[in-house]
């Protein structure tokens, strides 16, 4: 150590300076401490749990509307299933069950059917539903008709009338009918086409 070190510790009035910067830097060190806490003052911790109070509650809220909207898909999603096994008949027995049908109801409004053709058209973005469409020949008349109509409309079954098309006979009484009807068919999941 050089001489003029020791010769300065040896000095009372330089460790007397030494000791008072000292404890003035340590006081001005727990005054920042005192005055400005580290973890915020208690107005900003009262401003922070204000603020996670308001976030907690939109949570809450956003949370509940989310509840409440999944309620709703799984309410549609039971609708939609019961609608379809309702209305919606099985691809396997689809042709003979409307074509009783249309046969059942020819016969009670008292028509007669003649020459049939079935077509089947896949639903764009359905890998389960096909569309039947059936155009079929009916003759009658006018009361026989529509009564025909009218039972087709009340038939259990979910049956469009895409048109129908209705020409008299020569002999003026009897009646021509071509009708386009659509019928829509569920296939079970994996089971063969």
């Amino acid at each position: 150590m050089p001489k003029s070190f020791k010769a300065a510790i040896k000095d009372p009035r330089v460790v007397m300076r030494s000791v008072i910067g000292t404890l003035l830097a340590a006081n001005l060190v727990a005054a920042v401490i005192a005055l400005k806490p580290f973890g915020g003052s208690a107005e900003d911790l009262r401003r922070q749990q204000s603020d996670a109070t308001r976030q907690l509650a939109l949570l809450g809220k956003r949370l509940a509307d989310t509840r409440y909207l999944v309620s709703k898909v799984e309410s549609a999603r039971r609708d939609g299933d019961q609608f379809l096994s309702t209305y919606f008949t099985d691809r396997r027995t689809t042709y003979s069950t409307i074509i009783e049908e249309l046969d059942r109801t020819s016969q009670a409004a008292g028509i007669k059917p003649r020459d049939r053709n079935v077509e089947l058209n896949a639903i764009e973005g359905s890998d389960t539903l096909q569309m039947m469409s059936l155009t079929a020949g009916f003759e009658g008349d006018y009361a026989s008709l529509e009564k025909f109509i009218n039972l087709l409309d009340k038939s259990p079954r979910f049956l469009i009338i895409e048109s129908l098309q209705a020409a008299p006979q020569q002999n003026g009484q009897l009646l021509t009918v071509t009708l386009k009807l659509d019928a829509f068919v569920k296939e079970q999941p994996g089971a063969p086409s």
